[in-house]
């Protein structure tokens, strides 16, 4: 379980190497991400038990209603709307889902290396994450090799609804426009996370520290001798293309 979520850390966030090594070390994005990868790289040597602790909160904070409003959350900024982003958007959204097909049965996404994230804990939204797609999203896009697939949780099983994209957290947003446009939707980052002394992780405060925690700049963290970091993992979004309308395939 630990090693499944460093490589989730992994794939979620990074960069790779000083620049790349990054990303190869953290579900949810220079090289590799599942922004769950590469934070900083001190990350890279806290214990587990922190790993997924910060993993859970941030994971769990994309799912909660209205969470991604709050201070933590970093949003790419919307561009004016155009025919040609229109259209490219469309291209992507039929890519994907045409590809997601097979996955209705999440059986069938496990088979083909996509990892349910915190299966237990209870969410509005399970990521189910592939390390090698997410590893490799960190050099291209691909509109069919999505980093997780979303589902709701049903009596018998999951429900797919959507699918997640990183990229990693060092490129800018021209870099992003040209993943999928951004006067159609906006990527989102998770910031300004103070984390626990490492010698205080087990009986840390988490309503003060981490991705939903209390402080908010790096002045706050350092009177608490927390560990300041300015982006945890790489760039996400979310996708739903089996919804109606185009608000509802690229809302947050």
């Amino acid at each position: 379980m630990i090693v499944a979520l460093m490589m989730l850390l992994l794939l979620l966030g990074g960069s790779l190497s000083s620049a790349e090594s990054d990303q190869l070390h953290h579900p949810l994005g220079d090289p590799p991400p599942l922004d769950h990868s590469a934070h900083d790289a001190d990350m890279k040597h806290e214990d587990s038990g922190l790993h997924e602790r910060h993993s859970q909160e941030a994971v769990t904070s994309m799912a909660e209603t209205h969470a991604h409003l709050g201070p933590h959350f970093r949003w790419t900024t919307l561009r004016a709307a155009n025919l040609a982003d229109q259209e490219r958007a469309a291209v992507i959204v039929t890519a994907l889902r045409k590809s997601l097909e097979p996955y209705h049965d999440y059986r069938k996404a496990i088979d083909d290396g996509y990892e349910p994230f915190l299966p237990n804990v209870k969410q509005p939204h399970y990521h189910f994450t592939s390390k090698w797609r997410g590893f490799k999203s960190a050099f291209r896009f691909s509109p069919e090799q999505p980093t997780s697939l979303l589902y709701k949780k049903t009596a018998d099983g999951y429900e797919l609804e959507g699918a997640m994209f990183t990229a990693p957290k060092r490129v800018d947003e021209n870099a992003l426009n040209k993943r999928i446009p951004l006067s159609v939707a906006q990527w989102h980052a998770h910031v300004n996370i103070c984390l626990p002394p490492k010698r205080e992780v087990k009986t840390a405060d988490w309503t003060e520290f981490g991705p939903k925690g209390s402080i908010l700049t790096e002045s706050e963290c350092n009177t608490v001798d927390g560990r300041w970091v300015p982006q945890l993992f790489g760039w996400m979004i979310h996708v739903y293309p089996f919804r109606d309308s185009v608000e509802g395939i690229w809302s947050h």
